[in-house]
């Protein structure tokens, strides 16, 4: 049997994670432009493999009754992606403060920017109570925070 090779979870340079992302045509308005709502999507798949690749699963964080909840996002429209762009979701966690993690994210194709994000994401339990990350968690994201 052949074994089915596996999504990508992207791959980091340095600190910054990054995720390639292809547009489809479900992406796109009714002008073959990616819609706007998109695009906090893609951060959010940034956002996910980022932890995904450091060995913090979300399946796990659900049996351990905790979650992160978005409390703001900055986000700053720079060009238009279209169907078929290839684009790079670049992710970094900058620190963690109590419960609340501070992240920074672009996507980019090639070298233009497309869309810049700047995150505040807050740890809870399954019932929406604030807690902080376990000391497991901040030391599996400790070599990828700023010094």
């Amino acid at each position: 049997m052949t074994e089915i090779p596996q999504p990508t979870a992207g791959v980091f340079d340095g600190r910054e994670h990054q995720l390639p992302v292809r547009i489809y045509y479900e992406d796109t308005d009714f002008s073959g432009i990616v819609y706007h709502a998109n695009y906090l999507r893609y951060f959010e798949r940034g956002r996910s493999d980022f932890f995904r690749m450091i060995g913090i699963s979300h399946t796990a964080l659900h049996a351990a009754d905790t979650a992160f909840a978005i409390i703001r996002m900055e986000l700053d429209f720079k060009r238009a992606a279209r169907i078929d762009d290839a684009l790079l979701v670049r992710t970094t966690y900058d620190r963690v403060k109590g419960p609340r993690l501070f992240v920074s994210q672009r996507i980019t194709r090639g070298d233009e920017l497309i869309a810049q994000a700047a995150g505040e994401a807050v740890c809870i339990t399954l019932d929406g109570r604030v807690r902080k990350p376990t000391a497991e968690m901040v030391a599996m994201m400790a070599p990828w925070l700023e010094v």
